[in-house]
């Protein structure tokens, strides 16, 4: 029985961390390049301030992921939010955190920074 817990656990474990979020749209760095030149998209960098200042791209505002949350308010909730970071990890899960906090219109840049240049 413990072991029926383990393996369904890691399967939702893989899954949470690998599936996109639902209502969440995932686009490649090509297709975020083209779409962040509308000025009513918001573009967020979760990535560290270190990491952000050692290579960033003009179209992305740094909120690092561990603020996002205090940090919403800064954020037009009627405007598309893109989300970047380093690999597309911590960006999922600002689009996560974007979704509870009522937000409708999330992209997530798939591959982030790593793709980016």
């Amino acid at each position: 029985m413990l072991e029926w817990l383990f393996i369904l656990f890691f399967i939702w474990f893989i899954l949470n961390r690998f599936l996109p979020v639902k209502g969440v749209m995932n686009i490649d760095t090509e297709e975020a390049k083209k779409r962040l030149k509308q000025s009513t998209i918001q573009g967020i960098d979760v990535r560290t301030p270190g990491e952000y200042q050692a290579y960033h791209s003009n179209y992305f505002s740094n909120i690092p992921l561990s603020e996002l949350y205090h940090r919403t308010e800064e954020l037009n909730p009627d405007n598309e939010v893109m989300v970047i970071c380093q690999s597309g990890m911590r960006s999922k899960k600002a689009a996560k955190l974007l979704k509870k906090k009522g937000f409708q219109k999330i992209t997530n840049v798939k591959d982030g920074m790593t793709a980016w240049r």
